[in-house]
């Protein structure tokens, strides 16, 4: 758990990770927004020249935090897949593959944006699909932050970052978000980017450095 920073969100003891997820430890649980598989191709499929290989980056990071962090299930915060294009042959034999290699894990889907312009996942992948907000607990699980919702909102679409700025310089920065009663998630995908947001009064901030999270506001 090294690098990780505790918080308490609504009543319940979390991890914020910095490799840009959220674990609940009582659930046993990982929460990751905006995986977006499938990103690269998409461009790629429009003749945009972009490097390969985003949808193994993707696998290997998930595998690597159930390596680090006891996992029973991983809720995807919407935005899955990018496009119809993440449907190519070679990011579903990917994700196929991986998902034989944890026949057990159980994986949820609230559908974002991007997930209604590309259709559900291969049903081969044994993902469960629910529309936002999905209720566990205290928690309802949205894709977008700004959803009604009667439990404290997890959510993503905004992919935050923070920007850290010096006399000289400025670094930019993913960030959790947490106010009142939302919290959103950076972007956990290997080809993203990123949203500078603005902060309302009362909201927390913690940046991840790629190798801790510190707590900035």
């Amino acid at each position: 758990m090294s690098g990780a920073r505790a918080a308490t969100i609504a009543g319940e003891q979390v991890l914020l990770l910095p490799e840009k997820a959220l674990y609940w430890p009582a659930r046993q649980m990982l929460v990751v927004a905006d995986i977006h598989f499938g990103k690269a191709a998409s461009f790629r499929a429009q003749g945009v020249p972009v490097p390969r290989g985003t949808t193994t980056q993707n696998l290997d990071a998930l595998d690597a935090l159930m390596a680090q962090h006891a996992t029973r299930q991983i809720v995807f915060l919407g935005d899955f897949l990018h496009a119809r294009a993440a449907h190519a042959a070679a990011t579903v034999a990917a994700m196929l593959a991986w998902r034989q290699a944890h026949p057990d894990l159980r994986l949820v889907l609230v559908r974002g944006n991007h997930d209604q312009h590309a259709g559900d996942p291969a049903a081969a992948l044994g993902i469960e699909m629910v529309d936002e907000p999905f209720a566990i607990g205290p928690f309802a699980f949205c894709h977008h932050p700004d959803i009604a919702a009667a439990g404290y909102v997890l959510a993503g679409h905004v992919h935050p970052v923070y920007v850290l700025a010096s006399r000289h310089d400025a670094l930019r920065l993913p960030c959790f978000v947490a106010g009142e009663g939302r919290m959103i998630l950076p972007s956990f995908g290997a080809f993203t980017g990123g949203f500078a947001v603005a902060l309302a009064p009362g909201e927390r901030v913690w940046v991840s450095s790629g190798e801790a999270v510190h707590c900035v506001r």
